[in-house]
């Protein structure tokens, strides 16, 4: 028989997870496609979260642990996937960059800037590498639109428009719900999707300020958990965030956001989506197009194709953004390549939830970010 000639990875990537809940399925099935990764160890609180993960990828009794501390001492990883709620991001990303590990973490960053700044600092520390997951800049059409941009055919971007919206889908499942652990609803959870690569395609420019506006008007409400929906019956009596929030953020080279993000409102379908104006050229992002002045006239540019990821959504494609940002996330500690989602894109974007949030609170005045 002839000996195979495909080569072996030098060094395999020894990573474990803190956090056994959805998000971490779509991590490890990710993880388990690489040659160079070696998934050693979980650690949850929850028992049956963990017997979930060894009945579903056959992790061994010695690698499930209740204590990710003891995990970390014990397993001694190369790197962590932290996969829990926003609310212990800060503590468990810190006990594994002093525990030697390089850290890639869920998104939002954290509950607020000031986490993150601590987060970054300790990666500095530790001379580990921080990593956030923001998977939906590695999107095709994100690609895109950002070479787009490169290469000047938007111009100086004066303006965007970012939309992360659900007529109901409230989610009944976690702790999606709840403020002290997910530090808001709608704007933390799904609106920092659509921002982060909004704000990524426009080449990440420093935001200075911010206004904001939240409300909650249906997900407490018993009565509503009724309604025939996509996720009905959530837990009312535990939500305390905001139904929509609404944000206008300034930037350092002049430009601005408007941001519209809601679990539940009375529109006529979901949306999902942002739009960019520039001094050149605008783009949308749902249906990928280009908007600009050729042969003496307006015309739009399509492309007549993108890649996998085209339809979005929970599929597929859903799997396939986890596949490219783990690929990123492992060349960087590996193969020292640059990563595409850096610990101080995380914060930038973290100051802008901030932002928002705070000036809410204020009563809808302007916030400077800090």
């Amino acid at each position: 028989m002839a000996k195979s000639t495909a080569k072996r990875p030098s060094k395999k990537l020894r990573v474990a997870f803190i956090g056994g809940g959805m998000i971490a399925n779509q991590h490890i099935l990710a993880l388990n496609q690489m040659d160079d990764v070696e998934i050693v160890a979980i650690a949850d609180i929850d028992k049956g979260a963990l017997k979930g993960k060894q009945d579903q990828f056959g992790f061994s009794d010695e690698q499930l642990f209740k204590d990710s501390r003891k995990m970390l001492a014990t397993i001694k990883p190369d790197a962590v996937s932290v996969c829990t709620p926003n609310g212990v991001h800060l503590q468990n990303t810190i006990d594994s960059l002093r525990a030697g590990a390089h850290v890639i973490v869920e998104k939002p960053m954290a509950m607020n800037s000031k986490e993150c700044k601590r987060m970054i600092e300790a990666a500095k520390k530790a001379k580990k590498k921080l990593v956030i997951g923001f998977q939906y800049r590695y999107e095709p059409r994100t690609q895109l639109l950002r070479q787009a941009a490169e290469q000047g055919a938007l111009g100086d971007i004066m303006f965007g428009r970012v939309q992360a919206m659900r007529r109901r889908g409230i989610p009944n499942w976690g702790v999606f719900g709840q403020k002290h652990l997910q530090g808001g609803g709608p704007m933390i959870d799904i609106g920092v999707h659509v921002l982060e690569m909004t704000h990524y395609v426009m080449g990440s420019p420093k935001p200075i300020a911010a206004t904001g506006m939240v409300n909650t008007y249906l997900g407490d409400k018993k009565d509503k958990t009724k309604i025939v929906s996509q996720w009905p019956g959530w837990d009312y009596k535990t939500y305390t965030v905001e139904d929509i929030a609404v944000g206008h953020i300034r930037f350092e080279n002049g430009a601005v956001i408007h941001i519209e993000a809601m679990f539940a409102g009375h529109i006529e379908e979901d949306v999902w989506d942002f739009q960019l104006m520039g001094t050149r050229g605008g783009c949308t992002w749902s249906e990928p197009q280009i908007f600009t002045d050729e042969f003496g006239h307006m015309v739009n540019i399509q492309p007549a194709y993108v890649g996998s990821g085209w339809h979005g959504g929970h599929g597929d494609a859903f799997g396939n953004f986890f596949r490219v940002k783990n690929r990123d996330f492992v060349d960087h500690v590996l193969n020292g390549k640059p990563t595409m989602a850096p610990a101080e894109h995380g914060l930038m974007v973290q100051q802008m939830l901030d932002g928002i949030y705070e000036s809410s609170a204020k009563g809808g005045k302007e916030v400077l970010i800090k």
